[in-house]
């Protein structure tokens, strides 16, 4: 028998608003759903009548609003902009003060912030939650990222813990088995309070970033043993299988393995030959990297990911290119097990320094909008439900558990141990995939981002020189205290000098 008032609502019935409604039923929460098309609520009442906490529609939002105890919470799952803004406008007449909204959408955290500020004008709360994991993991556990009022948050808490992922406490391993009506039971929920205004949806962000730079590395990885190898789709699911119980093991390893050995229902052939080889985009990716030149963080991996994105969308173009643009015609002649296993290497040592720059960018943003973010929580919480979940993460939790203000990374002992033992390996897949012309964007960069980062001097000397010649921006010396900036009067390159 339904309670007189629902305990949170949820606005959007798309397969995410569905997904997530019917996790939080499942865990004895009572949710009321409200649609702008009335038959999608009707029919999703209808088809989910028995979960254990109820499922109750509303046909307007005045009625959906009325129906959740106070203070209420609702959840907003709809199109990002102005999809969110025209829901929020709809919603703020009928809401009382202390209510809270929660945007569970891929948001633009700056719209975050300005939302934030305008509902707590008006006595509301507003929380920014990132919620990752996919269709999956907003049915069965998604990790989730919220940002906002801290007391708000604290309201929120008890579902948004029963809802999350959960991970083994010793092993960070994700908990897995849920079922409809059936959810995991035990075991460290995947969500923590990230900081305040938009700092959840940034770190959502900055989450997708790494997520471009997972998916083009593992990409690249296929075209290496493709391309220098000449495996079969067959062979290359083996490999991804068995890095999958190692270091590498993670949810797009896993699904790489199980798409590279999936047969085309339609011709027979392995599924990823008949693929179109362009790839779309939502844009969080982008935002991570313009916000990264924006702030002057590098982080050539993540954005070289998304540039690969755009060259694939060019096909037509690049079809026209392949006919008249030639390559070298070098082929790999060496031992199949030494390059898989450096394949391996490159991948991780790849994955590493993108991880590193995605931490740096979170790290410079939040002195840019004054949040206190924990990074060992944020790798906590990304070690289930969401895309980028991965063993790996255990080890960024553990360096940040070492020395929470770890400026990079790559300093950690840990990975600076990974990278004396796997950089021979690394190296020596990029002098190859450049010597047979295999593109690798992101594992080139991630090198390049390494040996830039190690040393002690850079080229931008030269670079200032040359700054100060053209423009008289001005440049500092080695032997003068940082800070204090000099120009040299430059003689005319077209006035002949006299010889000394």
């Amino acid at each position: 028998m339904a309670k007189p008032f629902s305990d949170i609502g949820l606005v959007g019935l798309a397969v995410m608003g569905q997904n997530l409604a019917l996790n939080i039923a499942d865990h004895g929460f009572q949710i009321s759903v409200y649609n702008r098309t009335t038959e999608k609520t009707d029919k999703f009442v209808a088809e989910n009548p028995n979960t254990p906490g109820g499922v109750v529609g509303s046909k307007t939002i005045q009625e959906f609003v009325a129906s959740i105890a106070t203070p209420r919470k609702i959840i907003l799952l709809v199109q990002a902009g102005k999809g969110t803004d025209a829901v929020i406008d709809s919603l703020t007449p009928f809401l009382s003060p202390g209510d809270i909204v929660i945007d569970g959408g891929n948001s633009l955290w700056t719209d975050t912030i300005r939302r934030e500020k305008a509902y707590g004008e008006k006595g509301l709360r507003f929380i920014g939650s990132g919620v990752s994991g996919g269709e999956e993991g907003a049915r069965f556990g998604p990790s989730l990222m919220p940002g906002g009022d801290p007391k708000a948050w604290l309201e929120l808490k008890p579902i948004w813990e029963a809802i999350a992922a959960k991970v083994d406490e010793k092993t960070g391993k994700p908990l897995m088995g849920a079922t409809p009506g059936h959810p995991v039971v035990g075991g460290v929920p995947c969500t923590t309070y990230i900081g305040a205004n938009g700092a959840g949806h940034y770190v959502k962000m900055v989450h997708n970033g790494i997520e471009y730079g997972d998916m083009q590395m593992i990409c690249e990885a296929y075209a290496l043993l493709k391309g220098l190898l000449g495996l079969k789709p067959a062979e290359m699911s083996a490999i991804f299988t068995e890095w999958d119980t190692g270091i590498l093991d993670s949810f797009l390893v896993e699904i790489t393995a199980d798409i590279l050995k999936q047969k085309d229902p339609v011709t027979r052939k392995p599924f990823v030959d008949v693929v179109l080889d362009t790839a779309g985009q939502k844009g969080t990716g982008k935002w991570t990297s313009v916000n990264a030149l924006d702030m002057g963080v590098p982080a050539p991996t993540i954005a070289e990911a998304v540039f690969a994105r755009c060259l694939s969308a060019i096909k037509e173009e690049r079809v026209a290119a392949s006919k008249i643009l030639k390559g070298p015609s070098k082929k790999y002649r060496g031992s199949k097990k030494a390059l898989v296993a450096a394949i391996h290497d490159a991948l991780y040592c790849s994955k590493i320094c993108s991880y590193a720059q995605g931490f740096q960018l979170m790290r410079t943003a939040q002195k840019e909008y004054n949040w206190s973010l924990n990074f060992g929580e944020i790798a906590k919480i990304w070690r289930g439900g969401c895309i980028i979940r991965a063993a790996f993460l255990q080890k960024i939790t553990e360096a940040y558990a070492r020395n929470p203000d770890l400026a990079n990374l790559l300093l950690d002992p840990y990975f600076n141990k990974t990278f004396k033992s796997a950089q021979a390996n690394w190296r020596k897949v990029i002098a190859l995939a450049a010597e047979c012309g295999v593109p690798t964007p992101t594992f080139s960069a991630s090198l390049a981002y390494y040996d830039g980062y190690r040393s002690a001097r850079l080229p931008a000397n030269l670079l200032q020189a040359q700054r100060d010649y053209f423009g008289a921006h001005t440049y500092e010396r080695l032997d003068q205290p940082r800070g204090k900036f000099f120009h040299l009067d430059w003689p005319d390159p077209k006035r002949p000098q006299l010889a000394v």
